[in-house]
C-alpha cells in the first residue's frame, strides 16, 4: 500500500532568533518565531509524514504548550518521526520539499539541508528533494515577514 501526505508550515520572522531550516542555521538579521526552533521546512516534512501515516500531525505529537519542546531541534524531532512510522510498519519512498522566502537566498544551503533531512530519517540523499522559491515580492513572504513550507511525501508499507 502506498500513501501519500501534504504538510505546510509558516512562520513569523522576528529580530533576535536564530534562522534554521532543515537543520541548517543560516547567516541572517532575522529567525524565524516558534515554540522549537521554528524550522518550517523540518515541520512541513513531519506534517506531510505523520499525515500520509494517518498519525496526526506535529502539534498533537509535539504540542507548543509543552515546554519539552521549548526551542527543540527540529531535526532530532523529525527523527522521532522517521522512528514512529518504522514502528507502524511504512518505510519513506521519498519526499519533495518547497521552502518559500524572499531572503536570504537559500541555494548555497540546499544541499547539507537535504543531508541533514535524509541523515534523520535514514535514507539515502537522492530520496529528498529540498527547492526554494520566493514569491516575486508577494504576500507575506515576498515581503519578508515570514518564510513559508510545502512538503510531500510517499510512504509505502514495509516489506515483510
Amino acid at each position: 500500500m502506498l500513501r501519500i501526505g501534504h504538510g505546510y508550515d509558516v512562520h513569523r520572522l522576528a529580530e533576535g532568533r536564530r534562522l534554521i531550516l532543515g537543520g541548517v542555521r543560516l547567516p541572517y538579521e532575522k529567525g524565524l518565531l516558534g515554540h522549537s526552533d521554528a524550522d518550517v521546512l523540518t515541520h512541513a516534512l513531519m506534517d506531510a509524514l505523520l499525515g500520509a501515516a494517518a498519525l496526526g500531525d506535529i502539534g498533537r505529537l509535539f504540542p507548543n504548550n509543552d515546554d519539552r519542546f521549548l526551542d527543540a531541534d527540529s531535526i532530532g524531532l523529525l527523527r522521532h518521526v522517521g522512528a514512529l512510522l518504522r514502528e507502524k510498519g511504512w518505510e519513506i519512498s521519498n519526499a519533495d520539499c518547497t521552502v518559500i522566502a524572499q531572503r536570504p537566498k537559500l541555494a548555497p544551503y540546499i544541499r547539507q539541508m537535504q543531508l541533514n533531512i535524509a541523515a534523520a530519517l535514514e535514507l539515502r540523499p537522492e530520496q529528498i528533494s529540498v527547492k526554494a522559491t520566493t514569491e516575486e515580492g508577494l504576500g507575506f513572504s515576498g515581503q519578508g515577514l515570514g518564510i513559508a513550507a510545502h512538503a510531500v511525501a510517499l510512504i509505502q508499507e514495509k516489506a515483510e
